[in-house]
């Protein structure tokens, strides 16, 4: 009877279909069509005919330089936060490995030899050798819970969404460490040009100096003039130490991204290079494409589904649980007749667990399903918000710098031809040292600017390609590579 039980139930195992709990459904969100801040354009007319790139284009190539490419592609295989983002990649995968056993069978061997002696109640009549003797047994067993009601399913779909989950935020970190490799590589680059112009101006102030010097001693200047010149060639000067910190500073943390001791990199960074070239004028797409390619909103769909399928799981305690289990084995009194005919024993049977007498504690359990389901409902929608409003202040930000920069490049260059005209002005006797020493305090000023400037709109650029997560190579670090530099 027991088997013809148990053979009806797995039947209508089978046949059944049904999980309880809700489905998970993508939230809507409304997103407008297009980004407001979408008209990244430079000022002049000839660089915004120029062939829009496509967010999702090899941004490293746009940018135009080797170095940097090599440190992006060393920093997404051996940086040590991508490591960490790694192993929860692993550890979620193993834990959705482990829930999908749960819908197979578990099956167990057991084997025990045992010396016995019964006690003279349990064996009357019996000598104290007679009650001495031996048990064998040895057997396998099964046990299958029949998912009638989707528990197990739920398990294995909050499992497979966590896994998703993971992914995402190892592909959140990667965009995260490309981009802060690629903005600090610009800073570095940017306080170099600014310490070279510095150092240039220090050096036109230092031939200021000596003319006015010169005058002094030839009885022809004034003591009042070669104190202005040297205070504006000191503070100058002063300006050099506090840029070659911070271009150290930067070195120290792209050797740090890229899984090295802080000083690594300071001979292969300390030759000066140009600043990466602005990419051609970016175009974002749609909001609909960003909310596709962000892996952060992805993770945070991915958790939605986990947590409306936990909801699920907890809602199969209202339902009985069945299982189904059996054993065959052997069991004798001697080893050689562990095995034979007479020895046989089998065991098949129909479990059920109905946790209805514990009701309330079933339905407080599916209560904190569904309030943490709303919680990531929440999360869900603040994180499109986030990444709508993240891209809308990269686009902005972008197109002002860009503006911005070609007018502190004309600054720049009238500056330095101002400084020019007032030295060889001053040199032929014609206008005053304060006319020079004016000059040459607004070039440094319009050039030093310039060079931030510059760098403000590289980095601007990366700040836009890192909001639209675009751009960026994804790799899985390699372990073998990691632990070579342990």
């Amino acid at each position: 009877m027991v088997s013809r039980l148990a053979i009806t139930v797995l039947a209508a195992a089978l046949l059944s279909a049904c999980a309880v709990g809700p489905d998970h459904v993508r939230p809507h969100m409304a997103v407008p069509e297009r980004f407001g801040g979408a008209v990244t354009a430079p000022a002049d007319a000839s660089a915004s005919a120029a062939t829009p790139a496509a967010f999702d284009d090899a941004f490293l190539d746009g940018l135009g330089d080797a170095q940097l490419a090599q440190l992006v592609d060393e920093a997404l295989h051996a940086n040590h936060d991508l490591r960490i983002a790694l192993s929860r990649v692993d550890r979620a995968n193993a834990l959705l490995r482990n829930a999908r056993l749960d819908a197979l069978p578990t099956v167990t061997a057991q084997g025990e030899a045992a010396d016995v002696r019964s006690s003279a109640d349990q064996a009357p009549g019996l000598s104290r050798e007679q009650r001495d003797g031996e048990q064998w047994n040895a057997g396998i067993s099964a046990a299958w819970e029949l998912d009638l009601f989707g528990r197990v399913r739920r398990s294995i779909e909050a499992g497979r969404a966590g896994a998703g989950a993971s992914t995402a935020d190892l592909r959140a970190v990667q965009v995260a460490v490309a981009g802060e490799v690629a903005r600090t590589y610009v800073e570095l680059r940017g306080t170099q040009e600014r310490l070279r112009v510095a150092r240039a101006n220090r050096d036109n102030q230092q031939r200021t100096f000596d003319l006015v010097q010169a005058r002094l001693d030839a009885g022809a200047g004034t003591e009042f003039d070669t104190a202005r010149a040297r205070a504006q060639l000191e503070t100058t000067a002063a300006r050099i130490p506090a840029l070659d910190a911070q271009q150290r500073v930067a070195m120290h943390r792209l050797a740090v991204l890229t899984g090295r001791d802080p000083a690594a990199l300071v001979a292969a960074l300390s030759p000066q290079q140009a600043l990466p070239a602005l990419p051609p004028r970016i175009d974002p797409g749609a909001p609909g494409e960003l909310l596709r390619a962000r892996p952060d909103v992805a993770a945070a769909e991915a958790r939605l589904h986990a947590a409306t399928a936990r909801i699920g799981v907890a809602t199969a305690d209202l339902f009985p649980r069945f299982t189904l289990g059996g054993l065959i084995g052997s069991q004798a009194i001697d080893a050689d007749a562990l095995f034979e005919r007479d020895s046989e024993t089998r065991i098949v049977a129909l479990g059920i667990d109905w946790s209805f007498l514990d009701i309330g504690r079933v339905r407080a359990r599916i209560a904190a399903a569904n309030a943490e389901a709303e919680g990531e409902l929440a999360g869900y929608q603040q994180t499109v918000l986030l990444a709508l409003e993240d891209a809308e202040n990269a686009l902005v930000r972008h197109a002002r710098a860009r503006t911005e920069d070609a007018h502190l490049e004309r600054a720049a260059i009238d500056a330095e031809q101002a400084a020019q005209l007032a030295r060889a002005r001053f040199e032929a006797g014609a206008s005053a040292l304060l006319d020079v020493l004016d000059a040459e305090r607004v070039q440094l000023q319009a050039q030093d600017a310039f060079a931030d400037g510059r760098t403000r709109s590289v980095s601007s650029a990366v700040a836009l390609y890192k909001s639209l997560a675009g751009g960026w190579p994804q790799v899985v670090p390699e372990r073998e590579r990691i632990a070579g530099r342990r």
